[in-house]
């Protein structure tokens, strides 16, 4: 290893990333294809990465999309655009690849709302139920699941749960109160959340909705009651892009991170999408986690292979089984 090398993998230890200066007259589209190829590599991106990420990935999807192609990939790097326990799904389920995440500091708000061992012992008081857990939590926390969920499959999750069978559900209380309303079951709800579905102005989507009354307000159910009941679709990131694609309306107000509007664009060029703003002084609501992730990372990330996601084998052990029993769910629903 170099010199230069040396030091900037101890720099993880401190920023999360590899920090070294990138060539700014380096063509990174050309580059990144060209380690795709030469590595057999995959780039999986979230749809609330930066619009370039977005275009040079191999897939972009939503959490339960990105599942099922990890689990799925004949490749031998996966190199993750998204978050901390999005790379982290992925390994467990591809246990003797490589996977990468760009910057390990893009993590999420919710999975720390989640301290595994806090959970445990909430867990402990209703020793009957089933745990039901948002893929967006730790992959420790997955060690204490009996099936994962993500907003695309959730409703089909918890209705294969016999209902004699009393249901935890962690980590997002809006999800979960969602779920209960869809589901009419009665569920136990870990108090965690969001922080970019948490503030939205529900004042500022008001006005907004007065200003442009011909647009739809659509809204991911991470959001909080009182946003989700002046919605007139609600939906998981891909259940989003798929309405406002088929709808015959042609002006949308996007209550999710901001991301998400290059695929809405990009599918309906000439449809207008408003995001929703939040409670700040910001046009937009943006993941500060996942806008960590940029093209200069990706590339260094894949030209030397770090950071690399590493997971003790317990938790691979343990925690996969809750991912697998999705899958299966989401397999027989047609998901």
């Amino acid at each position: 290893m170099s010199t230069a090398l040396a030091e900037a993998t101890k720099s993880l230890t401190r920023r999360g990333y590899l920090d070294i200066e990138v060539d700014p007259t380096l063509d990174l589209i050309e580059e990144i294809n060209k380690l795709k190829k030469e590595k057999n590599a995959i780039i999986l991106a979230h749809y609330y990465q930066e619009a370039e990420i977005q275009e040079i990935a191999d897939y972009i999807g939503d959490s339960l999309g990105l599942s099922q192609k990890a689990a799925e990939t004949e490749a031998d790097i996966i190199v993750f655009a998204g978050v901390h326990f999005m790379a982290e799904t992925a390994k467990m389920l591809n246990p003797h690849k490589k996977v990468l995440l760009p910057d390990l500091k893009a993590g999420c708000s919710l999975a720390d709302s989640c301290p595994p061992h806090i959970f445990k012992k909430f867990k402990e008081k209703y020793p009957d139920h089933v745990v039901v857990s948002y893929i967006n939590c730790t992959a420790e926390l997955k060690t204490l699941t009996d099936i994962c969920c993500t907003s695309s499959n959730a409703k089909y999750v918890i209705e294969s749960v016999p209902k004699d069978k009393g249901i935890i559900f962690a980590p997002d209380r809006n999800l979960g109160a969602y779920l209960e309303k869809v589901t009419g079951r009665d569920l136990v709800l870990w108090n965690g959340s969001c922080m970019v579905h948490e503030i939205f102005s529900h004042e500022k989507i008001t006005k907004l909705m007065m200003r442009h009354p011909e647009a739809v307000f659509i809204a991911h159910p991470e959001c909080e009651a009182h946003l989700l009941e002046k919605a007139q679709f609600i939906g998981s990131t891909s259940q989003m892009i798929r309405y406002t694609e088929e709808s015959e309306a042609t002006s949308f107000i996007v209550a999710t991170e901001s991301g998400i509007i290059h695929e809405m664009q990009r599918r309906s060029p000439s449809k207008t999408f408003i995001p929703a703003p939040p409670n700040n002084t910001c046009a937009c609501n943006d993941c500060p986690h996942m806008k960590r992730n940029t093209m200069e990372k990706l590339y260094l990330a894949m030209k030397y292979e770090l950071p690399e996601i590493e997971l003790e084998d317990w938790v691979i052990e343990q925690g996969t089984a809750c991912i697998d029993r999705m899958l299966e769910i989401s397999k027989k629903a047609g998901l």
